[in-house]
């Protein structure tokens, strides 16, 4: 009885210190025995996906209080028995309090403890047994280990796992043997743990598997094998010796990747053969980090990865280097050498004078270009792999925030499952000394030294890369002045500048050139491939290589800007307009590499590397851009705008019947046209937007000051109103595009938007002319005078008018326009037309526009999108996607929908319609085994993965807790390799008291029921929290169908459709062992999977989903829960069911303040939130341009059904096909005029119809109350009715003269004033 208890003590020290050793680590305490302590306290699996709500907040941190709770009550029971046992033995050292406990565990030391007598013919039986077994008898090896470890931990029999070749003493935590003879016991037993040692060995040398989950199994496989051995023989040996093992491995790894080829080694051979070989050796560094982070301290494990890793690689590579340097130092000399014999007969003194030199520099030899590609691909790699290896680091051996002076605790070794395998002593170890303890507290970091391996090189790279960089720089400027000469007139030759390298991925899409000059990207892809050899500079023997690079690259810069300013100059003279965008696209290009270059260099230097080129650069772009815009301006002013024919406003004649605008406008509007091509095909989107906003608001103030002094005849007034309203059309289809988002559309701001401001204020000014100048003459005395008003208006000055106000006076924008100007809200075709003119995808306004009015767009989408008849073709497409793995349309707005966490109710408004025109509800109620085929809608698959996703944890911490039950109670796989033979059995010495497993398992009946017991306790418990940690979108779409269900399906389901699924799911994950094997990546054998399935029946018996009545194991397991603690299980399923039920109403609640749309309530802040949530998750910038490709693909049918007035969800079906998949985007043709005039022209403003509008003079007229009244009355001078002798009729006669007495002639302006 007495052991018995102590046992049980030794049990809960065991327990105690692994607990101990998570906290160290920075997890939550974890209690994994499944014995008599707390049932289901757990460690909180990472679940945060999202950013949670309150609601989600307060229900995580409340588990884990209550998890701390549980977990401190197991660890004050544990230490409480351990205090009692200790006390009662050993009366010589009692222990006061639990602090006591710790101290203790942490300090003590078993050797000292009180032996007990073993006879030595009973020992010596025993170990002759083993060995014998093991040499005699084939596969005994694992059987025996497991034996001699269940006799350390169930007897606390200590075996000895001394150094190899030293003293041997033979003692127990319990029992320490009677040693009569000490040698033949140590023979003995070496020779058994040799044995094993060899078996241990073999093991760990067996091949390797390649899949994702083999890696998995065989990393626990080597953990376990490690544990072992350092269950037979000391920390310090077994590490050496493992430490051989892979150092072998990575020599052999790095030598057979550099021989593989035939033929003598050089550069070329050795950068594939790194290629090939760092993949691999990251592999393994990751492997040996997670099984030493499981078996030693974080010192040791980063100590081990530098000597068995880092030093080796940085060996190898020293030695492979300085052989390449010897040949290519030896093929220098012998080109040398025949140089000098050439040249002796015509210069021979000069070179021997500069052969003499070459042999005073050393061993300084010269690299070709390729050469030093290479050596960069190299350097880059180490590059890569230290920045690997780093995170790895970061990642597993995880460095609290404390330091714990002493870690000498042995504790308890751990498989990679999370079984308790052993708690050995270690009795005849070495006492560590103090010097020891003070080089513990030292950090020890890692060290990869392969920049020491490339010191030798460093001269002879620093020399060389100057030459190569001047080299290949001439060269391609010197092609490219040949080609201008030889195609003279022609424009520069651009190349596409669309998937940017993975150097220049920092720079924003906004902000990226589309097209740049080919010399300058031949240029600046050379200057990346060679660029890793400057970064490697981090201490002194490296520096001349970074400077030179800095200097060769300075002097690269200024020649390119010497040729892009010489390109500059020869437009329009020599070269086409579009060179001077293309310069400034390539200067914007080099700009941003050099910005690059330098924050690069950035982390090894304190001073800016690059400041001279990149101000040079600065200064140069500010310029061109200037000249780019004022050039435009000028040529519109100068040559466009001056069209003597059209503006001969005092001709008697009407221009052309007055059927068309001028011919200058026109012109105009095809010089917009083709600079808006130019500018979105070649610039940076935020520059070109920039340029075409300055050159419409420039040309606009020209118009507008031109029409402004015009004095038309009255056969030239309707000319006046006909160019005004083409110019205000081509304007407002210039605007969507200038503008970036719909707050900049809508409401301009004079001090925010200051230059869209100006544009329509130019527009109203252009639109007062218009009225004031052509409208009929008896509606401006109408509405300016009343026949018997003598005196101007009061409020004259004081009436304001919407700087949109002009737009609204333009019938052709009023389906894409808000209702009123002050409208907050654009209309769904307005919000897609100015997504579409954007000249790149821009993120924020997408989102925006899917979420708009409600999703409408999404549902046009999702209704289009149904596939029911496909033609070949397309079906062929969707052949084709599903090959590549292309995401669908419907998963795709479904991810991105599930991500807008600060919209909540989209995903439910968004999929409503579709759900009950497709009759999905059915299928999302009866999510059972049976639904879950290959061949279900898109929708539901969406959902079932996502609730798959949040249970992972659940189900991997269930199938844990199965390996851990199958070890420590021999079940399973585990029981064959537990049978031990009788004979050995019979020579255990009797005080050691063993029993074997078998027999404890058929003592006890109930552990089947605990198992099960606590794996629903698990998944009980973790149901809140999962609940709290899903997407609100999804948690709102369940319940968003809660709310559809019928009543037989509410009576089922009364904790909740959410709650319902999950458990469905887990079920299911459960009932097929496959399905559970892929998720984790565990292996689960035939008892596993029975176990599994026991707890699926008692879920399934939860939630009353049993067709017949509970099995009497279910009820038993049930019971036993619920008399540990009573209604528990009800109370957490109503604690997920309201946890659910507030988030969804929260959610109900907010939307219902918004008004007209839930992206109504979203400023531009909380869309670039969600923007930046989506493109931090898997996929999700993707997903998203890959929704705005197809919405371009289909941009005209898309208008067409937002066009519909009285759209009906109902009656309005798509007739058209959406096209699914990805297609490339065409290149731009060249702008046609001819072709903008039958597409654009025709759109923008046909000039037969703006003869024919019909003026609502009535409604515009009184708008202008408010206008200056020294403008109004220079307008009202220019009209032709205002001029001496013009001919009038009467009435007309008496108004023109009640005006001028009125407006004119009481206060007559001066001539100053109307020059003002």
């Amino acid at each position: 009885m007495r052991r018995r208890r102590l046992r049980a003590s030794e049990k809960s020290a065991f327990l105690l210190l692994n607990g101990v050793r998570r906290v160290e680590s920075g997890e939550v305490l974890k209690m994994e025995w499944g014995g008599e302590y707390s049932l289901d306290s757990s460690n909180l699996d990472c679940l945060l996906n999202i950013l949670p709500g309150e609601l989600e907040f307060q229900q995580i941190l409340s588990d884990l209080d209550e998890k701390i709770k549980k977990n401190t009550s197991s660890i004050e029971q544990c230490l409480k028995d351990l205090q009692s046992e200790v006390n009662e033995i050993y009366t010589n050292e009692i222990l006061q309090s639990t602090t006591d406990c710790l101290q203790w565990l942490n300090n003590c030391s078993f050797s000292s403890l009180r032996p007990s007598s073993t006879h030595h013919g009973e020992l010596m039986e025993f170990l002759r047994t083993l060995q014998s077994l093991l040499k005699n008898e084939q596969n005994q090896e694992e059987m025996i280990l497991h034996f001699l470890l269940d006799l350390s931990s169930q007897c606390g029999v200590s075996f000895p796992c001394t150094p190899s070749g030293t003293s041997f003493e033979l003692t127990s935590s319990l029992h320490a043997i009677e040693d009569d003879s000490t040698m033949d016991v140590k023979s003995l037993w070496d020779d058994v743990r040799l044995h094993l040692r060899r078996f241990l060995v073999n093991r760990l040398q067996s091949q390797e598997e390649t899949n994702t989950n083999a890696l998995q199994q065989q990393r626990e496989f080597k953990t376990q094998c490690i544990q072992q051995l350092l269950f037979l023989y000391p920390e310090s040996e077994v590490l050496t010796k493992y430490q051989n093992m892979q150092n072998k491995l990575v020599s052999d790894l790095l030598q057979n990747c550099i021989l593989s080829s035939c033929g003598e080694t050089n550069f070329d051979k050795v950068v594939h053969g790194y290629q090939s070989s760092v993949p691999t050796l990251c592999t393994m560094i990751k492997e040996d980090l997670y099984i030493l982070s499981g078996t030693i301290d974080p010192s040791s494990s980063l100590k081990f990865i530098n000597e068995t890793y880092l030093d080796t690689i940085t060996e190898e590579m020293t030695v492979l280097l300085e052989r390449l340097c010897e040949l290519q130092f030896k093929e220098n000399a012998l080109h040398i050498v025949k140089a000098n014999k050439i040249s002796k007969k015509h210069r021979g003194t000069v070179h021997a004078v500069a052969s003499q030199e070459y042999h005073k520099k050393g061993r300084n030899f010269c690299l070709t270009l390729y050469q030093l590609k290479c050596l960069s691909q190299l350097i880059k790699l180490f590059l890569l792999m230290e920045e690997k290896i780093d995170e790895l680091s970061a990642e597993i051996l995880f460095v609290p925030s404390f330091t714990e002076k002493n870690k000498n605790v042995q504790g308890v070794l751990k498989k990679a499952s999370g079984e308790l395998l052993i708690g050995e002593t270690r009795a005849n170890e070495t006492s560590v000394l103090p010097e020891q303890l003070l080089q513990v507290e030292e950090p020890i970091l890692l060290n990869f030294g392969w920049r020491n391996a490339f010191k030798d090189l460093s001269s002879s790279v620093a020399h060389c890369i100057t030459i190569a960089i001047e080299d290949f720089s001439t060269k391609i400027l010197q092609h490219e002045q040949k080609e201008e000469f030889s195609a003279a007139g022609c424009a520069m030759s651009l190349v596409n500048n669309q998937q940017m390298r993975e150097s220049c991925r920092a720079v924003q899409q906004e902000e990226q050139p589309k097209r740049i000059a080919k010399f300058c990207s031949d240029i600046m892809e050379e200057l990346d491939t060679l660029l890793p050899l400057a970064l490697a500079c981090r201490d002194d023997s490296l520096q001349e290589i970074r400077a030179n690079f800095v200097e060769a690259c300075s002097k690269v810069a200024t020649a390119v800007l010497a040729r892009l300013e010489e390109k500059s100059k020869d437009v329009p003279s020599k070269a086409p307009l579009q060179d001077l965008y293309a310069a400034l696209s390539t200067a914007i290009y080099v700009f941003q590499h050099f910005t690059m270059y330098n924050n690069l260099m950035r982390e090894t230097s304190k001073k800016p590397l690059f400041l001279v080129p990149v101000q040079q650069y600065q200064e140069f772009i500010n310029v061109l851009q200037f000249q780019v815009t004022n050039y435009c301006v000028r040529v519109c002013a100068t040559s466009i705008l001056q069209d003597a024919e059209s503006h001969h406003w005092d001709d008697c004649k009407a221009f052309y019947e007055g059927e068309r605008c001028s011919f200058s406008v026109q012109m105009w509007h095809y010089f917009c046209c083709a600079l808006h091509r130019d500018l979105w095909t070649i610039l940076p989107p935020k520059t070109a937007q920039e340029i075409l906003t300055d050159v419409l608001e420039q040309s606009l103030a020209i118009l507008s000051s031109r029409y402004c002094q015009a004095c038309p005849s009255y056969k030239r007034t309707p000319q006046i109103r006909i160019d005004i309203a083409a110019i205000l059309m081509s304007t407002e289809d210039m605007l969507w595009s200038v503008c970036s988002s719909v707050q900049e559309f809508l409401n301009p701001h004079e001090d925010r938007d200051l230059k869209i401001y100006k544009i329509h204020s130019h527009c109203n000014s252009l639109l007062s002319v218009l009225a004031i100048l052509t409208s009929p003459l008896k509606n401006l005395y109408e509405t300016f005078l009343n026949n018997s008003d003598e005196q101007l208006p009061q409020d004259f000055s004081k009436v304001f008018y919407h700087p949109l106000h002009w737009l609204f006076c333009i019938p052709s924008s009023c389906s894409s326009l808000p209702k009123t100007p002050s409208a907050r809200e654009m209309a769904a075709q307005g919000q897609l037309k100015l997504l579409l003119s954007q000249p790149y995808c821009n993120l924020n306004l997408l989102l925006e526009t899917l979420l708009h009015h409600d999703c409408l767009l999404v549902k046009i989408l999702l209704r289009s999108s149904r596939n029911e008849v496909l033609n070949h073709d397309e079906q062929c497409s969707l052949l084709e996607q599903i090959n590549n793995k292309q995401p669908a349309l419907i998963e795709t707005i479904f991810t991105v929908l599930s991500y807008c966490t600060l919209s909540p109710k989209s995903l439910g408004i968004a999929f409503e319609t579709y759900m009950e025109k497709e009759q999905l509800w059915n299928c999302l109620y009866n999510m059972t085994v049976s639904s879950c085929g290959e061949l279900e809608p898109e929708v539901i698959r969406c959902l079932k993965l996502t609730l798959i996703n949040s249970v992972k944890g659940i189900v991997k911490q269930i199938i844990s807790l199965m390996h851990s039950w199958e070890a420590t109670e021999n079940y399973g796989m585990y029981q064959h390799k537990q049978i031990v033979p009788e004979s050995l059995l019979k020579t255990v010495p009797k005080e050691w008291n063993y029993t074997p497993r078998e027999m404890k398992r058929k003592e006890s009946g109930k552990c089947f029921t605990r198992l099960a017991a606590q794996a629903v306790s698990i998944v009980i418990s973790k149901l809140p929290t999962v609940i709290a940690c899903l997407p609100p979108p999804v948690k709102y779409f369940f319940f968003l169908a809660e709310r559809k269900m019928s009543r037989n399906f509410a009576e089922l389901k009364k904790a909740g459709l959410l709650v319902w699924n999950l458990i469905v799911i887990i079920c299911r994950i459960f009932e097929d062992g496959n399905t559970a094997e892929l998720l984790t990546g565990a292996t689960l054998d035939r008892w596993s999977k029975e176990k599994l399935s026991l707890v699926r029946v008692c879920l399934e018996s939860i939630m009353g989903k049993q067709k017949s009545g509970p099995k009497q194991v279910t009820q038993k397991v049930i019971q036993s829960i619920e008399q540990q603690r009573p209604n528990w299980i009800e109370s957490q399923l109503l604690k997920a069911r309201k946890l659910s039920a507030d988030c969804a109403s929260l959610t109900v609640e907010g939307a219902t303040l918004e008004e007209g749309g839930i992206a109504l309530g979203f400023t531009e802040q909380k869309i670039n939130m969600m923007v930046l949530d989506i493109c931090h998750k898997p996929g999700g910038s993707e997903y998203l341009r890959q929704i705005y490709h197809i919405i371009w693909l289909n941009e005209e049918y898309l208008k067409e059904q937002l066009s519909c007035e009285n759209f009906s969800e109902d009656g309005v079906t798509s007739s058209q096909c959406l096209p699914l998949t990805l297609m490339g985007r065409e290149e731009q043709p060249v702008f046609n005029p001819f072709q903008v005039y039958r597409q654009s022209c025709v759109k923008v403003f046909n000039q037969s119809t703006i003869t024919e509008w019909n003026w609502d003079w009535s409604n515009l007229l009184p708008s202008y109350l408010g206008l200056n009244q020294m403008t109004f009355r220079v307008l009202l001078a220019h009209r032709w009715e205002m001029k001496e002798g013009a001919d009038l009729e009467d009435e007309e006669k008496v108004m023109v003269e009640h005006l001028k007495n009125v407006y004119l002639t009481q206060s007559t302006p001066t001539s100053e004033d109307k020059e003002e």
